[in-house]
């Protein structure tokens, strides 16, 4: 009887110690095998597209493009793709966010070792894997809704001035974003306008705090 296929796996983090740790715990199970890692959310957009695995882990606090950003994108381009959020934030609104963004599960670092196996097996059998926490405010959420009668509520800004207000608070300029995007200078300067009107800041400084509150960039 011939062995099914191993469980191709895509994993990126920016931190190159973590990314050996998972990859060690990964590899050495017999269903699992990692086949790409990338240092950020744009690097891992493009390695999906070359290595197609089954399965891609994200961290959440990356460059350029986070993993939420990341995964949002990857359903669209790929929507067989399972996905899982790797990260250390215990936090309901990256829970709630991770989920939107068409994650199958969202799992703590610290206690990778003992879930992330698991939780691999269930993206891959199509069920949701959350930590206890998770499920708590899952459920508390739920019952608050159906208590309001009310829908979760909007986020303040657009994907794509998400993605633009994290590459301003990284530094970039607005040429260097126009070139990163595919889009006019103008086009940059016009999503900026609006980021700080709608945000109510003032500047590059006020926009980057947000994103570190946010959890776009880590401080």
């Amino acid at each position: 009887m011939s062995e099914s296929p191993k469980t191709r796996i895509l994993l990126a983090d920016d931190h190159a110690l973590v990314r050996r740790g998972v990859r060690l715990i990964l590899d050495s199970e017999p269903d699992l095998t990692v086949v790409g890692e990338a240092g950020d959310g744009a690097e891992a957009i493009e390695l999906a597209r070359a290595e197609q695995p089954d399965l891609a882990i994200l961290d959440i606090a990356m460059p350029r493009l986070t993993g939420l950003q990341a995964a949002r994108e990857l359903t669209r381009l790929q929507p067989q793709l399972r996905i899982l959020i790797l990260t250390m934030y215990d936090n309901e609104q990256y829970f709630f966010e991770a989920l939107k963004a068409g994650a199958a599960g969202y799992v703590l670092k610290s206690v990778a070792d003992r879930d992330l196996v698991e939780a691999c097996r269930a993206a891959m059998r199509d069920e949701p894997f959350l930590y206890p926490g998770a499920i708590t405010a899952l459920i508390r959420n739920y019952l608050e809704r159906a208590n309001d009668g009310g829908e979760l509520p909007p986020k303040a800004i657009t994907d794509r001035e998400e993605e633009i207000l994290k590459l301003v608070a990284e530094g970039h300029s607005s040429k260097e974003i126009a070139d990163m995007l595919v889009i006019s200078v103008k086009t940059v300067e016009r999503h900026r306008a609006n980021l700080l009107h709608k945000l109510g800041l003032r500047d590059r400084l006020e926009l980057t705090r947000y994103a570190i509150r946010a959890g776009l960039i880590e401080p």
